[in-house]
C-alpha cells in the first residue's frame, strides 16, 4: 500500500471541513444573495443534500473495496480501460479543481492584503509548505487539521459574537415572501462546494475506525452547513439586500466591528481564518491528487512526484482565470454542474454498477 499512515474517523471529519468551508466563507455569501436575496440563509439546507447522498456513496463504496480509492476501484466495477479512463478524468479534475482554490487564495491576499506581491510568489509559497505537508502523509494532514481547525472555529465564533451590536434581525423578513424556489436557486453553487466530500474517498482506505466513517462524514457535512448558514446569517443581518454586490462579504462584515473605539478593524483575524483553511483545503486536495496519481500509474510511493504536481498546480493557478472576475463568474455559474457532476454524478454511477453487478453475480450463484 502506498500510504502507511492511520488517521481516525474524527481526524476525517475534521479534515473535511476546512477542505469544503475554507473557500465558500468568503466568495459564497455574494453568489447565494444574487439568487437567493433575503432567504440566502435558506440555501445551505438545501444545498447539503448533496454533502449528505455524497458521503453515503462513498462510504458505500468503500464497504465494496475496502483498501482502495476511486481511482483504483474504477477499474474493478468498470473495466481495466473505462476505469483507467475515470481515474483520468478525475487526476485532471483535481488538478484543475486545486489550481482554481490556490488562485482564490493569492487573488484575495494580493488584493486584500499583499497589493505589491507579485501573485506568483504567494501561490508558490502556499504550494511549497502543503508540499512538505503531503510529503507527510495522512497523518500529518489529520494532525494539522486537528491543530488549525478548532482555531479557526474559535476565531469565526469570536467575530460573530462582536457582530451582534450589528445585527439588524428586519434584514431576514419576510421569509420565503417569493416562495421556496429563490433559495432553491441560491443552493445550486453551494452544493457543487457539498459535492467535494467524495474526496473522502481517498481517506477511507487509512480509517483506523472505518465503521465509523459514515458517522463523521455526516456529521462533517452538518457542520459545514451549519457554519454556511450562519456566515450567511451573519452578512444578511448587516447588509441586507446589498450583499450580493459584495465581493468578500464576510471581510466586510469583520470591518464593521467597533467596541469602545479599541477593538476594531479585525480583517487580519478573517485573514487568518483564511489562510489557515485554505491550507488544509489545498493540502487535502493535492495529497488526493499525488495518491491517485500514483495509483492510477502503479507506483511504489508517491512522494517523489510530490514537487513534480505542485509545480503543475501553480501552472494551472495561473491559467485557471485572467482575473477575480472571470473567476468569480465560472463559479457562480458553468463550475455547479462541473463539479456536482464529477464529484457526485460519477460516484453515483459507480455505486449503481456495483449493485447490479452484484446482483447479478448472486443470482447466478443461486442457478
Amino acid at each position: 500500500m502506498l500510504e502507511k499512515g492511520r488517521i481516525s474517523a474524527f481526524q476525517m471529519g475534521i479534515m473535511m471541513h476546512p477542505t469544503i468551508v475554507a473557500t465558500a466563507l468568503l466568495l459564497l455569501p455574494a453568489i447565494t444573495a444574487k439568487h437567493a436575496e433575503r432567504d440566502m440563509w435558506l440555501s445551505p439546507i438545501w444545498a447539503s443534500l448533496i454533502g449528505f447522498l455524497t458521503v453515503y456513496l462513498a462510504y458505500r463504496l468503500n464497504n465494496l473495496y475496502p483498501k482502495e480509492t476511486i481511482v483504483q476501484y474504477s477499474e474493478r466495477i468498470v473495466g481495466r480501460i473505462p476505469g483507467k479512463g475515470i481515474g483520468l478524468v478525475y487526476l485532471f479534475f483535481y488538478l484543475h479543481a486545486n489550481g482554481i482554490v490556490v488562485r482564490e487564495y493569492a487573488e484575495f491576499i494580493t488584493g486584500k492584503f499583499l497589493v505589491r506581491t507579485p501573485m506568483i510568489v504567494i501561490i508558490a509559497s502556499m504550494l511549497l509548505v502543503c508540499a512538505f505537508a503531503v510529503r507527510g502523509g495522512v497523518e500529518v494532514l489529520g494532525r494539522a487539521a486537528q491543530m488549525f481547525v478548532p482555531i479557526t472555529i474559535l476565531l469565526l465564533t469570536f467575530i460573530i459574537v462582536l457582530l451582534i451590536p450589528e445585527v439588524k434581525g428586519k434584514n431576514m423578513f419576510p421569509v420565503m415572501a417569493k416562495g421556496i424556489m429563490p433559495s432553491v436557486k441560491g443552493a445550486v453553487t453551494p452544493q457543487s462546494w457539498f459535492s467535494e466530500f467524495i474526496l473522502i474517498s481517498f481517506l477511507l482506505p487509512f480509517l483506523t475506525d472505518r465503521e465509523k466513517g459514515m458517522k463523521w462524514g455526516m456529521i462533517s457535512v452538518l457542520a459545514v452547513m451549519l457554519t454556511m448558514l450562519v456566515t450567511n446569517m451573519a452578512t444578511l443581518f448587516v447588509f441586507g439586500g446589498i450583499t450580493a454586490t459584495l465581493t468578500y462579504p464576510v471581510m466586510e462584515v469583520a470591518g464593521y466591528i467597533s467596541i469602545a473605539a479599541f477593538l476594531e478593524h479585525l480583517d487580519s483575524i478573517v485573514m487568518a481564518i483564511w489562510i489557515a483553511g485554505t491550507f488544509v483545503k489545498i493540502s487535502v486536495f493535492y495529497y488526493a491528487l499525488v495518491l491517485g496519481t500514483a495509483q492510477w500509474l502503479n507506483l511504489s510511493d508517491y512522494r517523489p512526484i510530490v514537487l513534480p504536481i505542485g509545480f503543475l498546480l501553480a501552472v494551472f493557478s495561473i491559467w485557471s482565470g485572467p482575473n477575480l472576475q472571470e473567476l468569480a463568474h465560472f463559479l457562480a455559474t458553468s463550475s455547479s454542474f462541473y463539479l456536482t457532476s464529477v464529484q457526485t454524478g460519477i460516484p453515483l454511477l459507480l455505486v449503481l454498477i456495483a449493485l447490479i453487478r452484484d446482483g447479478n453475480r448472486k443470482g447466478g450463484q443461486k442457478r
